[in-house]
């Protein structure tokens, strides 16, 4: 039986920040914005960082230097678009590799009046089977901005 079609998650929130220093906040400051609840270690989170181009990780890590790896830079344009994996499963736990990930878009896109219009979507929740999918998709949607976008329109 094939997989239902899952609907990918949008949220967007204008910021009154250049496009520029939206996605430089968005990629150099994750410690300033990231939900303090949305950690994959099982100890305490000391950092959290984006390798900035293609193929980079964006991590966290402990104190001891034990590593979680939340996926994978797929593209890098900056000031314009950021997409990323997502390797998270449907019990919020940290998948493996980047076989069944789903994916983060993010969009920064000028505002006639000034500012930044900065779009999250979490697409391909398929690869996570239709159960794991659709958790994910429940947990996410809702209204914009969402926790993630408000806490980063907040620190830019």
């Amino acid at each position: 039986m094939a997989p239902h079609a899952i609907p990918d998650v949008r949220k967007s929130v204008v910021v009154a920040a250049s496009p520029d220093v939206c996605f430089r906040a968005f990629t150099e400051r994750l410690p300033d914005w990231w939900p303090p609840t949305h950690v994959l270690l099982t100890t305490p989170r000391v950092g959290l960082a984006m390798e900035p181009r293609v193929g980079g990780r964006y991590y966290e890590w402990d104190a001891e230097g034990r590593e979680a790896v939340w996926g994978r830079v797929l593209e890098w344009q900056p000031s314009h678009r950021l997409r990323l994996t997502w390797r998270v499963d449907g019990a919020f736990r940290p998948l493996p590799d980047d076989e069944r990930a789903s994916e983060i878009e993010v969009t920064f896109t000028p505002e006639p009046g000034g500012g930044t219009r900065v779009e999250l979507a979490h697409t391909r929740l398929d690869k996570l089977g239709d159960t794991d999918g659709q958790r994910i998709f429940k947990a996410l949607d809702g209204p914009s901005p969402g926790e993630t976008l408000a806490r980063f329109a907040g620190v830019v």
